[in-house]
């Protein structure tokens, strides 16, 4: 698979998971796809969805991005 392809399934694949949480109120909504995501996803895949959503995230619905982006901060290595 290209490239382009997995980050398009990827893509497709965390957007479906922001829909299902849509429904969720306040910040129950980032935190179920964070958590998710952090709990299913397997390493290289959450690195690839959180170095799309760093690029700008084509694609990426705004719940989404939120979510990656609080994943992002957690798995980000503290400056020392």
């Amino acid at each position: 698979m290209t490239p382009d392809k997995q980050i398009s399934k990827l893509v497709y694949m965390a957007n479906q998971i922001g829909h299902f949480f849509a429904s969720q109120t306040g910040d129950a909504k980032v935190d179920g796809v964070a958590d998710h995501i952090a709990k299913f996803w397997d390493p290289r895949m959450r690195e690839k969805i959180i170095s799309h959503v760093r690029q700008g995230g084509e694609g990426v619905d705004a719940l989404v991005k939120e979510a990656v982006m609080k994943l992002d901060d957690k798995t980000a290595t503290p400056a020392i």
